[in-house]
């Protein structure tokens, strides 16, 4: 079923490429962090050109739950002490310019732009909310301690973040990418240094940023030991009572809310791509039992890329690829990661100092934790007997009986039942 975002807006479209063509930048991927990009190396004179394989927007753009905040569950408490206060100072600090960004663009056109306060609760850790406290004082910014949150859930508390936003995702787009210069259906289907071979036409290009959700060249910056990707689920309910903020759970597995118009958007059900979880059934239950006179309206599920720290790899792909860059693992807060991308990148094509590069920078160091779970999922599902493998890197495939799809637990990729592609790595169907 399609999302409430796709139902009520209607994108533009835009021309397959059918020539060689030379450009100055290219870019592949067309979510929102590549349109993004394409908008201010447009409005920067730059000659650039944006392709996407299907339609824009087809990935996880339109399936967000579209909250713009630089809150980014209980983040900072794990930056500083993984980073140290100076890198937990330029995450927040990057993530406001970007919020900050989205509010002068949105203040221009029609795009449901909502200011609404966010709140990051936990059912039972009440710890986890004072130490994220403790660290936002040290980094300097005044958040506020909510001890009874407005959801239909029994929490120890939240922090909040007053101020933040909600839009409709597609309507931004519509608005911002209607005079870009993009081509869809143009489908990359290998790269040669710097020349994109399409099905219909070669591109030239002096630098390339690949933007398309999970990076598809493995042979540079090791992206599939360094992201792994995790699904989440959303119902939109009609008849259940408002939110009047932002809610999501501290964990990965528990509920976010907030409302759209006369909708109340319930997100959850999440787990790793691959392995069994809640799904829909999940929220459904809960809503049968919070909302009883509730109705579904719609229903979607995203797919996220999860950094191995928590922060998205933004700049160059790899330290030997001066010419090739990346936007990638936001980690569920796609809206501002894919701001503060586009600001980043463009930045960094036009030689302008951007002081929060090394923060993001793809280069920095894998050695975390998660890198040693990321290595045991490949290996244990490479070693898996299975008739279907994925065709990205081999790995078995498993099938998830809620989705009706076929699901790589490495690193992602989904098929259908016959074989079609729906979420990379993968770059190609089943054989």
């Amino acid at each position: 079923m399609k999302s409430v975002w796709e139902e009520t807006v209607k994108l533009p479209r835009f021309p397959q490429l059918n020539k060689d063509i030379r450009t100055d930048v290219l870019i592949i991927g067309g979510g929102i962090a590549g349109i993004l990009t394409a908008y201010y190396l447009h409005q920067n004179g730059v000659k650039y050109t944006l392709v996407e394989k299907g339609r824009i927007c087809s990935g996880t753009t339109r399936n967000t739950t579209a909250k713009i905040t630089y809150q980014h569950g209980l983040n900072y408490q794990k930056l500083l002490n993984s980073g140290g206060l100076e890198a937990a100072q330029k995450y927040l600090s990057a993530n406001r310019k970007a919020f900050e960004a989205y509010a002068a663009i949105c203040a221009k056109i029609d795009c449901d732009y909502e200011v609404k306060d966010n709140y990051v609760y936990s059912i039972h850790d009440r710890k986890k909310l004072k130490n994220e406290m403790d660290a936002l004082r040290k980094i300097g910014y005044p958040a506020e301690l909510c001890e009874k949150p407005n959801i239909p859930i029994d929490t120890v508390g939240a922090v909040k973040f007053p101020r933040q936003a909600q839009f409709h995702p597609l309507k931004f787009i519509t608005a911002i990418a209607k005079d870009l210069n993009i081509y869809e259906n143009t489908f990359v289907r290998e790269m040669i240094g710097n020349i994109a071979l399409t099905e219909r036409g070669s591109i030239s290009a002096d630098k390339v940023i690949v933007t398309t959700h999970f990076p598809f060249i493995n042979k540079h910056g090791s992206y599939f030991l360094k992201l792994y990707q995790h699904r989440s689920y959303v119902i939109a309910l009609e008849n259940a009572q408002g939110v009047g903020g932002m809610y999501v759970d501290e964990s990965r597995t528990g509920l976010s809310f907030r409302n759209h118009d006369n909708l109340l958007l319930l997100g959850g059900g999440g787990h790793r791509t691959g392995h069994k979880g809640g799904n829909r059934h999940e929220l459904r239950a809960f809503a049968g039992r919070v909302y009883p006179d509730a109705a579904e309206k719609y229903h979607w599920a995203a797919q996220d890329c999860m950094s191995l720290d928590d922060v998205p790899y933004i700049g160059q792909y790899s330290k030997r690829t001066n010419h090739l860059y990346v936007a990638s693992g936001f980690n569920k807060w796609g809206m501002t990661g894919a701001m503060t991308a586009a600001m980043l990148l463009s930045d960094q094509l036009l030689g302008r100092q951007n002081d929060c590069a090394d923060v993001f920078a793809p280069s920095r160091s894998i050695l975390k934790p998660q890198l040693l779970v990321n290595g045991f999922e490949a290996t244990k599902n490479l070693l898996t007997i299975s008739k279907k493998r994925c065709p990205h890197l081999g790995c078995a495939l498993k099938y998830n009986r809620a989705e009706r799809s076929w699901d790589c637990a490495c690193h992602g990729s989904r098929f259908d039942e016959s074989g079609k592609v729906l979420d990379n790595p993968a770059n190609g169907d089943l054989k």
